[in-house]
């Protein structure tokens, strides 16, 4: 990844529009990120892991909404360090 003050990026916008396509640049201001120049196709790439994310949290909230559901109620009174026992006893 290169990096560029704002400067050197609003002169050599055109040359930055070629590069990105090779490798993400990052536009420094008074010598802090203040931005990030990516490729289509790594923007695509960051939109679908996002995408993955979310499904994924969804998942976890159904999957541990239906594990409450479904809990023992002796199992309100384990503490951390029990389940860890448990966990290793079971291995």
């Amino acid at each position: 990844m290169i990096t560029v003050t704002s400067m050197d990026a609003q002169n050599r916008f055109g040359q930055l529009l070629d590069t990105v396509q090779r490798e993400p640049v990052t536009i420094t201001r008074h010598g802090r990120t203040a931005a990030f120049i990516i490729s289509p196709r790594d923007m695509q790439d960051l939109q679908d892991a996002r995408r993955k994310r979310s499904a994924a949290i969804v998942a976890l909230e159904g999957w541990s909404q239906k594990a409450v559901a479904n809990a023992l109620p002796a199992s309100a009174s384990l503490t951390d360090a029990d389940v860890v026992e448990l966990v290793k006893a079971s291995r």
